[in-house]
């Protein structure tokens, strides 16, 4: 039986994760084995890919009482199949973005060094850093 292709993420799903990704202190984006992530350093923060099932996801970092509790939460959470502190969430068309950004930040924080993560401020709303980052939602 042969394999399925993965989809490429949609632009404007990689929009959305830019205008979260791109205000943050030395984060960078990059080609990934399959999709796009964006690291701090050698640590990923987040990972952007289509399934084989043409639906897709983002793979990020949390605290493990955090982990189990999305796991338990059910669509559009699921619980990755490698690393204690990895939580896994479904994009599609009602995602909500502005709880993306407040997981994402926090992933971040939870990579990053601490001297880069003090610098983030967590409570800035998306909009927010949008309009510093010089873009509009």
């Amino acid at each position: 039986m042969a394999k399925k292709d993965r989809p490429a993420v949609p632009g404007w799903m990689l929009e959305q994760l830019r205008q979260i990704m791109q205000p943050l202190p030395s984060i960078h984006e990059e080609e990934a084995w399959v999709g796009v992530r964006w690291r701090v350093g050698e640590r990923t923060v987040v990972h952007a890919f289509g399934g084989e099932d043409q639906l897709f996801r983002i793979v990020f970092r949390g605290e493990p009482d955090e982990v189990a509790a999305f796991a338990h939460l059910g669509d559009p959470y699921f619980k990755a199949g490698w690393g204690g502190d990895t939580i896994g969430m479904l994009l599609d068309e009602s995602t909500d973005w502005t709880e993306v950004r407040e997981l994402l930040v926090d992933s971040y924080c939870l990579r990053a060094p601490a001297s880069l993560a003090s610098r983030v401020d967590r409570r800035t709303s998306a909009t927010e850093a949008a309009q510093r980052n010089g873009t509009k939602r």
